[in-house]
């Protein structure tokens, strides 16, 4: 080897060059070929060709064996060295196609091991990174003896959140083309990382090797069908590890940050203008959907198939499958805002779907239709909550779980007003049947649940009342009284079951709010019948001002 670069330096260059275009005038002119002098020099000109062929074909192969070494740096070794030699390859391609052929066969050959065990290492030394996070035990489900994907406590939760959480494994999208992982040191510092870090570290060694390798094998051999040969070997290593990976993925988060990496990884080359890399990861994406849509599948059929008797919590704060569902929903639509192609749009549709159905299950244990709408307006509250963190991608799903809640709090506030005032709201839906004229608002009270919203409370006048029966002192008499007794503690007794049993502070203040206005409203109806029935002046000393009910609630209100 020795030998080769002490013969082949810049004068034996020139020497070939100059051989070369002996070689060439011989050849294109006609008139030389038939010429006696080209005869005599003929036989010397043959001799030439094979000794230079011979001489710059193994002196070629022989960089080409050193590059086998351990340590060798080929990066280097192509730039500073054969770079200043391809007018040897171009010598062998234009003068003997043959030796050509074989220099061609042996770097592929060459480079095809070397990178295939580089690629190899580097996988089994990120292997020993990985950080687990999702089984296939973890699929509510999935198996009949198997609860474990939406974990059955709080406590299981917090071991389990990372994986339908996006949180902090969404800047991996804003490191993309940053250098890779280096083994060694994170084996020394004992850190683990999401499959998501490996794999983008992996495809980010993929990307500028093959980069480098490309622009070489274009200038030097100006052949870039040869680039494809050489990484026959390191792709087909990859695509081993990457369908033994997803395989045996069952974390949606993790498989949808690798579509998205991937995705950020085309643009990446193509703004290096490099073609080298697109049928790789075109097959990626091929790889990635279908697990990643599996995967998303099996979620959605271990909710629907998951035993709610088991799963139900005696309480009506937000379940935390409910909670899980949300977390992983949001961060399905913050990444398919990043690099979706919509293609998750009508997942996360039939995802809700399946968790409208586990809610109703849920609710469906409670012993009361109080119960129930309080359980489902806590869970909306809390979705609606998570969701805001999603920003205005998640405006439409945002929009369903408020009209939910809406619908929920009206009814959780009518049998809760039940329940403490029951009589004087079956007296007043009994009673009075409608309003027969506009009704002006005469007092305003503002209820928040997420953002803050008007709510008017109406005091009826006397001629604006109608009634599907009319009402007689006997009717109204135990009314006014028991009205009169107990208001206050069943105010209060009222606020602090709300305040108690709802999970957002603001939220309960809300409803507390709307409950409180529709018994103002109720009571005003109540007073004006008083003044309207014969007899009904005699309650007035058990009649309650509505200036005494009004300053009771502002108390209330003041606690916000």
């Amino acid at each position: 080897m020795e030998s080769f670069f002490w013969q082949v330096n810049d004068d034996y260059i020139k020497s070939l060059n100059m051989l070369s275009k002996k070689l060439r005038f011989a050849q294109v002119d006609p008139l030389l070929n038939a010429s006696k002098a080209l005869k005599d020099i003929k036989q010397e000109l043959e001799r030439l060709r094979k000794k230079a062929l011979s001489k710059v074909s193994a002196y070629v192969i022989g960089i080409f064996s050193s590059m086998r070494k351990p340590g060798t740096n080929i990066q280097i070794l192509q730039q500073n060295l054969l770079q200043k030699y391809r007018h040897l390859v171009l010598f062998l391609k234009e003068h003997g196609i043959e030796k050509y052929n074989d220099v061609c066969a042996a770097y592929v050959d060459k480079m095809n091991k070397v990178l295939s065990e580089d690629f190899r290492v580097y996988l089994e030394a990120l292997e020993s990174l990985k950080l687990d996070i999702g089984v296939s035990t973890d699929v509510i489900g999935y198996d009949a003896n198997v609860v474990d994907l939406i974990p059955r406590g709080r406590e299981q939760l917090r071991n389990h959140r990372f994986m339908f959480s996006l949180g902090e494994r969404s800047n991996i999208l804003k490191e993309i083309d940053q250098p890779g992982l280096v083994p060694c040191i994170s084996e020394a510092n004992s850190l683990k990382y999401p499959y998501e870090v490996i794999f983008r570290s992996l495809q980010k060694l993929l990307m500028d090797t093959a980069s480098s390798e490309y622009i070489f094998i274009k200038a030097f051999f100006r052949d870039e069908s040869m680039f494809y040969r050489v990484f026959e070997g390191p792709v087909a290593v990859i695509d081993e590890n990457m369908k033994l990976t997803l395989a045996n993925s069952h974390d949606a988060i993790c498989l949808m940050l690798m579509i998205c990496i991937t995705k950020k990884h085309q643009l990446v080359m193509s703004n290096r203008r490099l073609p080298c890399l697109d049928t790789y990861l075109d097959k990626a994406l091929i790889y990635l959907w279908p697990r990643f849509k599996t995967v998303f599948d099996m979620y959605i059929q271990s909710l629907y198939q998951c035993d709610a008797k088991m799963l139900w919590v005696d309480g009506t704060h937000p379940h935390h499958i409910v909670r899980c569902y949300m977390e992983f929903t949001a961060s399905l639509i913050q990444l398919n805002a990043e690099c979706g192609d919509g293609q998750l749009d009508m997942s996360l549709k039939r995802l809700r779907l399946a968790v409208d159905d586990l809610l109703v299950r849920f609710a469906e244990k409670f012993a009361t239709q109080k119960l129930k709408h309080l359980f489902l307006l806590n869970n909306c509250d809390m979705a609606i909550s998570i969701l805001k963190e999603a920003g205005e991608e998640a405006k439409e799903l945002r929009r369903y779980f408020e009209e939910k809640l809406e619908s929920n709090l009206v009814s959780f506030v009518d049998e809760l007003l039940m329940e403490y005032f029951g009589d004087l709201i079956k007296f007043v839906k009994n009673h009075i049947c409608k309003l027969d004229k506009t009704i002006l608002p005469k007092y305003v009270i503002f209820v928040t649940h997420g953002n803050m919203q008007k709510m008017t409370i109406t005091f009826v006048a006397e001629d604006l009342i109608s009634y599907t029966e009319c009402p007689n002192i006997a009717d109204v008499e135990p009314v006014v009284k028991n009205f009169a007794v107990k208001w206050r503690t069943a105010l209060e007794l009222m606020h602090n079951e709300v305040v108690t049993c709802c999970s957002n502070f603001v939220s309960g203040m809300a409803i507390l709010k709307a409950a409180m206005a529709q018994l103002l409203n109720d009571y005003n109806r109540l007073s004006e019948c008083v003044k309207m029935i014969p007899g009904g002046s005699s309650l007035n000393r058990n009649l309650v001002s509505i200036t005494s009910i009004s300053y009771e609630i502002r108390k209330y209100s003041r606690t916000l």
